[in-house]
C-alpha cells in the first residue's frame, strides 16, 4: 500500500469541517445576535434555553441536535439555543425563569411555548404547527380563525 504524504492531514481537517457541516443544523444564539436572528422575515425560531449546569438540559442528551437534522429543510423553520449563563440578557428579555424552556419566536414575536413530551416527533409537530399558525396569522391578520 502506498502512502501519500499530506494525505493524513488533510482528512482530518475534511472531517473536522464534515462535522461543523453537520452540527450546523442547530443555531447558537447570543446577546449579539438573538434578536436580529427571531426577527428574520416569515421565519419561526424554535429555541432552547439552558444553562450547562442544569441536570435537565444535560439529560436532554442530543435531542435539540437530533431534532435540527430532521428539520433540515424545513426553509421557513430555524432550531436555535441559548446559552443563559452566558447570554442571561436574552434570557431576562424573552422571560425565562426555568431550565431548560422551549419558545417559539416569528417575526420578533414569542408565539408558543413548548411544555410536552422531549422527543424529536412531538417537538417537530409542535413547531410545524406553531410556525403554520403564526404564518397564517401575519398573512391574514389577527382577524381570522386559525
Amino acid at each position: 500500500m502506498t502512502r501519500i504524504p499530506g494525505l493524513l492531514p488533510i482528512a482530518a481537517i475534511c472531517l473536522v469541517l464534515l462535522t461543523r457541516v453537520v452540527e450546523a443544523e442547530v443555531i447558537t444564539l447570543t446577546e449579539d445576535t438573538f434578536s436580529d436572528k427571531v426577527k428574520e422575515k416569515d421565519t419561526a425560531w424554535f429555541v432552547k434555553f439552558c444553562v450547562p449546569w442544569c441536570k435537565h438540559c444535560k439529560n436532554l442528551g442530543t435531542l435539540w441536535e437530533d431534532l435540527g437534522k430532521d428539520m433540515e429543510g424545513e426553509d421557513e423553520i430555524e432550531i436555535g439555543e441559548v446559552d443563559c449563563g452566558s447570554s442571561k440578557p436574552v434570557c431576562s428579555q424573552v422571560d425565562i425563569h426555568s431550565y431548560p424552556t422551549f419558545k417559539v419566536f416569528f417575526d420578533g414575536e414569542e408565539v408558543a411555548k413548548y411544555q410536552g413530551p422531549r422527543n424529536v416527533e412531538q417537538l417537530k409537530a409542535f413547531v410545524l404547527e406553531e410556525a403554520d399558525k403564526a404564518a397564517r396569522k401575519a398573512q391574514f391578520g389577527d382577524d381570522q380563525e386559525l
